[in-house]
């Protein structure tokens, strides 16, 4: 199947200048009221000035919505791995390691945060102690934790609300639709045309996620069939288990350690049929890809490509590059 290149590229170019409008537009100025993934409301009185954003998913979303001015502190891991450069390139006040990091997904430094004088802290909402202690100090915290595709929707427009930029996340969702649903119909195929997939996370070979999950959707709307049918995130299956369930298809999560070739020559894999079909294939490093940002499009397009060849061409990097000009406004 063939792509029309230039027209998918003239039409992002469209959409680009769209939002990048929608970006400048001013904000509303009014009160603002949202409930985050703990359930409990966060209440400001007029949209967020001050951020500091500990979860790196959620930093990428304030970029999207181009509320990066309002960023007064940011993740640790930002300054590090292979989303540095890619930060450095969004904003210079990174590139120059001027922003601070009061912390991360894992610890945050209370003394720190509060030397910010933020407005609103995002935070992951398992960090409970932190945000008990942050909340006690009167500063508002909205808690994330997405499980699926409906709760990043709600991230997105929640963030929208907080930092006065709604018509921008509107629009973005929008477009993540059409591009969603188009991928979808490319590869609506009967049941029994669905290849099985095993998903496999960085951490290990045998680490998946199964049914419920953000990964299970993605599969489903890619036109496979998830192998993993209990109802967890994460999961741990054996590996007789996983090799008797005999795989179609193989798909790894990014791991610099970690090579398609590596896999193939695993003589623990070699009669699976993923192995022997050479149907294993690795997602691109987690910038690129990120399930918790609505750059998840990027992976979902990937595997309907590795999954239905015949029905839907893979992204190329002029795609690529033009969905990131979309989401966040500048090439």
């Amino acid at each position: 199947m063939s792509v029309d290149r230039r027209g998918f590229l003239l039409a992002g170019g469209a959409v680009l200048a769209g939002l990048a409008g929608l970006a400048r537009s001013a904000p509303d100025d009014g009160p603002v009221r949202v409930t985050d993934s703990r359930g409990r409301a966060v209440e400001l009185a007029r949209p967020a000035s001050r951020i500091v954003c500990l979860i790196e998913s959620a930093l990428s979303g304030l970029y999207m919505l181009g509320a990066d001015a309002a960023l007064v502190g940011i993740p640790a891991n930002v300054y590090s791995g292979d989303v540095a450069p890619r930060y450095a390139r969004l904003d210079a006040r990174i590139a120059a390691h001027s922003l601070p990091a009061p912390g991360n997904w894992d610890f945050v430094s209370i003394e720190r945060v509060l030397a910010l004088r933020p407005d609103l802290v995002v935070v992951w909402a398992h960090q409970r102690e932190a945000i008990e202690v942050l909340e006690q100090r009167g500063i508002p915290v909205y808690g994330v934790f997405i499980a699926g595709l409906a709760d990043l929707r709600k991230e997105m427009l929640d963030f929208g609300r907080l930092t006065g930029t709604l018509a921008r996340a509107e629009a973005l969702l929008a477009a993540t639709d059409a591009e969603v649903a188009r991928i979808a119909r490319a590869v609506a195929v009967a049941e029994t045309e669905r290849p099985s997939v095993h998903f496999a996370w960085g951490q290990g070979m045998l680490e998946t996620s199964c049914r419920g999950s953000m990964v299970d959707e993605l599969i489903r709307l890619a036109g496979g069939r998830n192998l993993c049918t209990d109802t967890a995130e994460h999961a741990t299956p054996g590996l007789e288990r996983v090799l008797a369930a005999n795989p179609e298809v193989i798909v790894l999560w990014h791991n610099p350690r970690r090579s398609v070739e590596s896999v193939l020559a695993d003589p623990q894999w070699r009669a699976v049929s993923a192995v022997r079909n050479r149907r294993v294939f690795a997602l691109p490093e987690v910038f690129d890809c990120d399930l918790w940002t609505l750059k998840y499009r990027h992976a979902l397009h990937l595997m309907a490509g590795w999954f239905h060849p015949q029905h839907i061409a893979l992204p190329g990097v002029a795609e690529r590059d033009a969905m990131m000009a979309s989401l966040y406004g500048r090439t």
